[in-house]
């Protein structure tokens, strides 16, 4: 079920510079990989995982997913 953003959501947090959206990516890819054993996992599955937890179109998942890896 997915949740409602908040305002806050977007704020990074000042341990390590991560919004929400970004550790709840981080996270299911983490989960994701130990169920795959260790290969690599189709960015359809961890979306449809992620949006479990967080309110988030295709493109901000492609965006954050790109920031993330650091491509630009």
């Amino acid at each position: 079920m997915s949740t409602r953003r908040s305002p806050y959501d977007n704020l990074p947090d000042v341990r390590d510079g991560l919004t929400r959206a970004e550790r709840v990516i981080l996270w299911q890819l983490s989960e994701l990989e130990r169920e795959f054993g260790g290969r690599n996992v189709p960015t359809a599955t961890l979306y449809g995982r992620v949006v479990e937890h967080i309110d988030l179109s295709v493109p901000e998942f492609q965006r954050l997913m790109q920031r993330l890896v650091g491509v630009r």
